[in-house]
């Protein structure tokens, strides 16, 4: 028996409209159940904490759900008639699935760091999107934390100023709030205090009653206090009879060695499988769509290598400074805060081989193995930079360091661009050219794959000396306006032989009418069904540390000064001549975008 799951709320309800189907293939009996809306996956397998896998008739506990007993046991075989394995209906399934005990289950959520400026513009309303999508368990509720002095009333006034519906589907959205907001409740508390946890934990008990608690605690703190959280909340509020789980927002670490041990603080109270770490890029649509594009298109992957393509660019840009944000920033820098996480991910989803499977642990493994092809950086191949004071019409823009909250003096690069190898098979010689800087012409963030000329192109006479203007490209635009377009060369209409560059161009609020969820939507989801594929392993973090670790040493220990470039423009010069090293030219520059 095949089982797959899909994210439409709809699924269950469109089969039992459709009548009777017919009989499946002797070999297998497929069929498929809604990850939201239809309660058979978040309500019924989810909060008892077993996956279903593509096993017949077999619940399987997560591997990091430690303490929680598999509630589903093997079944009996399929009826046989005639020779075949009969099918099995929809109501039959949600029987099995029914074993997993759903009203004995609860799920309960703690936003650690609940009064900052993350917990309200995003988890509190990404949380409530999955409610108003029926994504969330039958039994949930969200507990806020932190130090300042807050009613639960005072906390659901809070969040109810950041909480938006589906621009698509907007009924009873008063309603939907009210009741999600009913479920928030708030406990004040020191982040280092025993008793204060054991008290929240007091308090989620109360929710919880009687039924199995599942606990899900997200960190959205300052990483110097990770620990202490870790520790009390381990000792004090984690669940008793179900699992714990808790999800680290970036930054893991300044460098190996802090990051090395962060992660062994971490262990000494959770094992591997509870620790969820999190970068929101990797929820982000287009971001999950590159190994659907490339594995599932006959198209792609043949010309997924050095083979066909010259040179891959991630670019990551904002239109706007640090804007009084700075003293954070600035003990971290571009480098630590977009390439080493964000931008090295997407790389190595993008560069990854075919895994064995879509299991989380199958992609993870596959990402290890290029980052570990990979050279540390090198000082030569990097260019930093650092915005300066700017006046556009009667508009004076401040420099870098003319935030007030950022040091006098301070050499923290607001912008890099650097060129990465891959020394294997598949890759070897292509540069991965990477971008990232604040306060550039433009906000946005894309993969570009310039492909290699065509050799002995009959119509490069119709494009001059320029060979570059000929070049097939692909870019998938991951924000903002997400889109996937493809650069072709094409013949103008007309008597004449004129060509021209146009766009294959799937655009996605044309073609796709439903808002695409946030990227942290995507995540809690993940986190409370405890899959882990857009999560970073241990092993994963420390290989990309280890890339970037000697250059950030080199860049403080020469004090490197980086390369001033105006507030608005596109960057510094020295990014245009680290990529023509290469002999490469930044595709976002270009006339045509």
């Amino acid at each position: 028996m095949a089982l797959s799951c899909m994210r439409c709320p709809a699924a269950a309800a469109v089969r039992r409209a459709a009548g009777p189907q017919p009989p499946p293939p002797p070999s297998s009996v497929a069929f498929s159940f809604a990850r939201c809306g239809g309660g058979v996956r978040s309500a019924a397998a989810t909060a008892a904490g077993w996956r279903i896998d593509a096993v017949a008739g077999k619940g399987v506990k997560g591997p990091m759900d430690t303490g929680v007993e598999n509630t589903a046991t093997t079944s009996a075989p399929p009826k046989v008639e005639n020779g075949t394995p009969s099918a099995i209906t929809i109501e039959e399934f949600e029987d099995l699935a029914s074993l997993s005990k759903d009203d004995e289950a609860s799920v309960s959520i703690t936003i650690v760091g609940a009064s900052g400026d993350l917990a309200k513009k995003k988890i509190f309303p990404a949380l409530f999107a999955l409610y108003y999508e029926d994504c969330l368990p039958k039994h949930f509720s969200i507990f806020g934390y932190a130090r300042s002095k807050m009613t639960d009333a005072e906390l659901r006034d809070m969040v109810s100023k950041t909480l938006t519906c589906r621009i698509d589907k907007r009924e009873n959205c008063s309603e939907k709030m009210e009741e999600f907001l009913k479920r928030c409740f708030y406990h004040s508390g020191q982040y280092d205090s025993e008793t204060d946890f054991m008290e929240l934990g007091k308090k989620i008990k109360e929710h919880e009653g009687s039924r199995v608690s599942n606990r899900l605690f997200y960190l959205s703190i300052p990483p110097n206090i990770f620990l202490d959280v870790v520790k009390c909340a381990s000792r004090s509020a984690s669940s008793e009879n179900g699992w714990t789980r808790v999800i680290v927002e970036k930054p893991f670490g300044r460098d190996s060695e802090s990051s090395a041990a962060l992660t062994r603080g971490l262990k000494q109270y959770l094992v591997e499988d509870q620790i969820f770490r999190i970068d929101h890029y990797l929820g982000k649509e287009l971001v999950e769509n590159l190994s659907v594009l490339r594995f599932s298109n006959l198209v792609f992957e043949p010309l997924w290598s050095r083979q066909y393509i010259r040179n891959v660019q991630l670019i990551f840009s904002e239109d706007f400074g640090t804007e009084g944000r700075g003293g954070y920033f600035d003990s971290y820098g571009i480098i630590r805060d977009i390439m080493q996480n964000h931008l090295l991910q997407i790389l190595a989803l993008f560069a990854m081989e075919t895994p064995i499977s879509l299991e989380a642990e199958d992609i993870r493994n596959e990402k290890v193995k290029v980052l570990r092809s990979m050279k540390p950086l090198q000082l030569e191949d990097v260019v930093i930079g650092q915005y300066k004071s700017h006046t556009k019409g009667c508009i004076t823009y401040p420099g870098y360091t003319d935030d007030k909250t950022v040091p006098k003096g301070s050499l923290a690069p607001t912008f890099a661009a650097a060129a990465l190898f891959i020394n294997n098979a598949r890759w070897d010689g292509v540069p991965f050219l990477m971008k990232a800087g604040k306060a550039l012409h433009t906000k946005q963030a894309e993969i570009r794959v310039q492909f290699r000329h065509v050799p002995g192109n009959l119509y490069k006479g119709a494009f001059g000396t320029d060979l570059d203007r000929a070049t097939n490209e692909l870019v998938i635009r991951v924000q903002p306006d997400e889109a996937i377009y493809l650069k072709i060369n094409n013949k103008i209409p007309g008597l004449g032989m004129r060509l021209d560059r146009s766009n294959l161009n799937l655009h996605y609020a044309a073609r796709y009418s439903k808002e695409i969820p946030d990227a942290y939507e995507r995540l809690l989801l993940d986190a409370i069904e405890g899959e882990r594929r857009l999560f970073i392993r241990s092993d994963e973090l420390d290989a990309a540390w280890e890339l970037f670790t000697p250059l950030l040493k080199e860049l403080e220990q020469k004090r490197t000064a980086p390369e001033l470039y105006p507030y608005g423009s596109r960057g510094p010069v020295g990014a245009h001549y680290l990529a023509a090293k290469y002999n490469v030219r930044w595709g976002d520059l270009s006339s045509e975008d």
